[in-house]
């Protein structure tokens, strides 16, 4: 289709984007993580240069990189795949790779530079301003619902979910205590009132068929970040108490400035949760400069190693110890002179972990 829509360079850029279902025969399937059919979104783009190929695929990973981070409050390692593990047909593929909390990779998402390897096979080409007829570049890049799986995998601990605020479908619940007392609802409705003025995700659990007990418990399961409850000796008080479930911690927050301790208390716990996964990724993982190092770290961790990038070593890495490269880092400053797991002469900084 690029070669029927792209004919002269005012076509260019051009960008495609989707949102599709896709099924793939897996021999053994994960919840999330590899499925038959699945849920992504990915991208194709048409340019008239290499630099401004380069330009998108690594723009796109940024914005990957952003949306891990920032949104889902998982850390990742940005970098550029092994000609092993790149893409078939791609120049390059870059990766966004996260940690799991069995020291796992998951590769969240990736970033394609085709070059020409398509164009040319498929004729898409273009007039170009000097009247000469040359070949697109081509990229490509995508995430899918393995994000979920990441999520969950990332934050979930033995209560259930920890869902960061931004993506929390619900960010705050009110659990009314002793409702049946003059003025709890009242005051429990004005505070669900205000928050929802102010565009915070809230629910009011008002059900009177459960305890207390059963809804604390439901909603540490499904991950809500914010916990509210009001009762006789809060209103007296004039203060909410709260439980954060990132951290467990309880306090109380002013009931004549709910809005705001809310809005406060969602944001650092967004912070809180990237940090918790950080330290623990940096925790980790280690440089390393031997084989057997290598082989000891990646039980239940990344090794950051210095190697040939030669293909035979590649492989025995993972003949040997079941890891595989993950990806490249930008940083390639140098910590040793040699490759970790033969002993040539070291090329390219590289980390190493098993994967799902």
């Amino acid at each position: 289709m690029f070669a029927k829509w792209v004919q002269s360079w005012r076509d260019l850029p051009m960008k495609y984007n989707q949102w599709c279902s896709v099924m793939r025969w897996e021999k053994t399937t994960r919840p999330f993580l590899r499925t038959a059919e699945f849920w992504w979104q990915e991208g194709h783009t048409v340019h008239a240069t290499a630099e401004e190929a380069q330009e998108e695929t690594l723009q796109m990973l940024e914005v990957y990189r952003e949306v891990c981070e920032d949104v889902l409050s998982i850390p990742v390692f940005a970098g550029r795949k092994s000609d092993k593990e790149k893409f078939a047909g791609a120049r390059a593929t870059y990766s966004v790779e996260a940690m799991m909390q069995d020291g796992k990779a998951l590769q969240a998402a990736t970033s394609h530079n085709f070059g020409t390897n398509f164009s040319e096979p498929f004729e898409i080409q273009f007039l170009d301003k000097d009247g000469a007829l040359k070949y697109c570049h081509e990229t490509s890049w995508g995430a899918s619902t393995r994000l979920i799986g990441a999520l969950i995998m990332t934050h979930g601990d033995e209560r259930g979910l920890r869902l960061p605020p931004k993506v929390a479908p619900l960010q705050v619940v009110i659990l009314p205590i002793a409702a049946h007392k003059g003025g709890v609802m009242d005051v429990c409705e004005d505070a669900f009132a205000q928050l929802k003025g102010a565009g915070i995700r809230v629910k009011l659990d008002d059900r009177d068929h459960v305890t207390p007990g059963w809804k604390f418990n439901e909603w540490e399961l499904k991950g809500v970040p914010l916990r509210l409850e009001i009762g006789p000796r809060d209103i007296a008080n004039g203060v909410a108490s709260y439980m954060r479930r990132d951290t467990l911690e309880k306090g109380t927050l002013a009931l004549d400035n709910l809005t705001q301790g809310v809005a406060d208390l969602l944001e650092d716990i967004q912070g809180t949760l990237l940090a918790q996964a950080r330290a623990f990724m940096d925790e980790k993982t280690r440089d390393v400069f031997t084989m057997e190092e290598l082989a000891a770290q990646v039980d239940g961790g990344y090794a950051r190693a210095m190697w040939c990038g030669e293909r035979e070593c590649e492989d025995n890495v993972k003949e040997e110890t079941g890891a595989t490269t993950r990806n490249m880092p930008f940083d390639q400053t140098p910590f040793a002179d040699t490759c970790a797991a033969c002993g040539k002469k070291a090329q390219h900084v590289m980390y190493f972990a098993r994967s799902y």
